[in-house]
């Protein structure tokens, strides 16, 4: 078409911003860095993959994670979890204590 005229709909995106993201188990890791190697080719450009240090979408980090899940500090809520340190209330503290075990 000419000048000026509409042609299809763009994203307008800026530096840094992420285009595509993956949530995914450990044994597919591979699979899906392929995956998004792949599919930059798709877009101009340079992009780069990014693997979080977070477990999920949590804002807690991986390596701990899973040690403190099963310690019940991390208290698993769906897809996120909740933090239940020793403090607070005893009978709550109590509660927590009697599930654990």
């Amino acid at each position: 078409g000419a000048f000026g005229k509409p042609q299809g709909t763009v994203a307008r995106v800026k530096i840094g911003q992420p285009l595509l993201s993956i949530r995914t188990r450990d044994v597919h890791m591979a699979n899906a860095i392929e995956a998004l190697r792949r599919s930059k080719f798709k877009f101009a450009g340079r992009q780069k993959i990014y693997m979080s240090k977070k477990w999920g979408f949590t804002k807690y980090p991986r390596e701990n994670f899973e040690a403190k899940t099963a310690a019940g500090i991390y208290e698993p809520d769906g897809v996120h979890c909740q933090y239940k340190p020793d403090h607070g209330p005893l009978a709550a503290w109590k509660k927590r204590m009697a599930s654990r075990h």
